[in-house]
């Protein structure tokens, strides 16, 4: 009825992704404007941190996937593309107007958790849907690495838009 939930039992293949707003802070502040959750159609309050979110979000997905998958449906999680914003977010200024693929020591830089990187969302995202969906008999598309090194790749302003799109579309081969 117009809703993905009768999806599993239909489909021989599914592909599932999610989004970049788990770490968010210019979009959820914690005390301002908090991430909300909802458990039968009302908020969780007080509200949960973002990643305990995730965590509760994807264990139910795995769950009513598990529960309502057609027989020899093959299920797919595809991790999300990075974002390669310098100098500033989407609404601050920020750019990608890289002409080059990265290097790896730059990718680390701009990535790495160790370091607490710019970019780190997308792995910080991909650390908690690995755990996740270990033995849950999903595949995983991970795009996210491979795309690190493609601050070369995005579409920016050259689609007509007012404000660079330095988070989507930098997967290999795109702009080769």
């Amino acid at each position: 009825e117009g809703t993905w939930a009768g999806a599993p039992a239909f489909h021989d293949i599914l592909i599932f992704n999610t989004g970049h707003w788990w770490w968010a802070p210019s979009k959820f502040d914690p005390v301002k404007s908090p991430m909300l959750f909802f458990k039968k159609d009302h908020p969780v309050i007080p509200p949960i941190p973002p990643d305990v979110g995730l965590d509760m979000v994807l264990k139910h997905m795995v769950l009513f996937i598990k529960k309502n998958l057609r027989p020899g449906a093959i299920k797919f999680f595809r991790t999300q593309s990075p974002r390669h914003f310098e100098g500033g977010d989407w609404n601050q200024g920020g750019t990608c107007q890289r002409l080059q693929p990265l290097s790896p020591e730059q990718v680390e830089g701009l990535f790495s958790l160790k370091n607490n990187g710019t970019n780190v969302e997308a792995r910080l995202v991909n650390c908690h849907l690995k755990k996740a969906l270990k033995r849950s008999g999903f595949h995983i598309l991970d795009i996210t690495h491979m795309s690190e090194f493609r601050a070369d790749a995005h579409p920016s302003t050259s689609g007509g838009k007012k404000h660079h799109d330095c988070m989507h579309w930098c997967l290999p081969g795109i702009t080769d």
